[in-house]
């Protein structure tokens, strides 16, 4: 017996899937267009297509959607088209666990001599709900560069995350997120969780409008211990922000 699976929702936030796809020469890429036309036309769903950097791959799909039903149609769609998809990924968008809390902040602002703390505090709770709304429910901007890696915490002798107690990964990750901000504005990052749903626990998305500032950002994070010591990396991939026919056009597709 079937089952109806149209309204399978992700409990908080939305799911989200990566492809990367070598096409094949010739072929048509008209089930792809339509797909990806029909998936976007329903809100809130949304797609990137980027011509892939290099030669591992023609060109990528990253899919935002909140029902995983209408991602799984979309993504067999593509797949089934006359391509050959070399990775793939699926997360889902959710908060951090080590964000900071209002003690945090209010602890923070006493510390730094704020005269007016409550105040302070209201436009931080501000600032705070708009970052945990668009860290679940991202509106994807119109960047012209995507980058792309897997990630996942080291569990190695000395260098074991997971037996490090919550304060201290929590202090780390707040350093850690400190180098991020000094590139807002120019690089808008979103990390979807995997764990337990693919090989690595995270995915980081990285949108710029150029590609060194994507370097830059990844090669100053690198020092910082919570890479240095404990981050284990995938394979980087690095496109062109596109529309559908010209990431089909540069692929050999018609």
């Amino acid at each position: 017996m079937g089952h109806d699976n149209v309204g399978a929702i992700v409990g908080e936030g939305w799911g989200v899937v990566h492809l990367m796809l070598r096409a094949r020469r010739g072929g048509s890429g008209e089930d792809i267009r339509a797909a990806i036309a029909e998936f976007t036309a329903i809100e809130p769903n949304q797609a990137v297509v980027f011509s892939v950097m290099g030669g591992r791959a023609d060109f990528g799909v990253m899919l935002v959607g909140p029902d995983l039903d209408a991602l799984d149609r979309c993504t067999k769609r593509v797949r089934s088209g006359p391509v050959r998809c070399v990775a793939s990924f699926f997360s889902v968008t959710e908060q951090s666990e080590y964000t900071t809390t209002e003690h945090d902040e209010r602890a923070r602002l006493a510390a730094e001599g704020t005269d007016d703390i409550d105040a302070a505090l209201t436009q931080w709770r501000e600032r705070m709900t708009a970052y945990r709304h668009d860290r679940l429910y991202p509106r994807l901007p119109p960047r012209r560069v995507i980058a792309f890696y897997p990630m996942s915490k080291t569990r190695n002798v000395g260098a074991n995350w997971y037996a490090l107690d919550f304060a201290e990964r929590k202090r780390l990750m707040l350093g850690h997120g400190r180098v991020g901000r000094r590139y807002a504005g120019r690089v808008l990052q979103l990390i979807t969780g995997a764990t337990g749903l693919d090989d690595w626990e995270w995915g980081v998305t990285l949108f710029a409008d150029e590609p060194t500032v994507i370097k830059d950002i990844v090669y100053e994070m690198r020092f910082d211990e919570v890479s240095a010591v404990y981050g284990d990396f995938g394979p980087f991939w690095t496109g062109l922000v596109t529309d559908v026919d010209d990431a089909l056009q540069r692929s050999g597709l018609n």
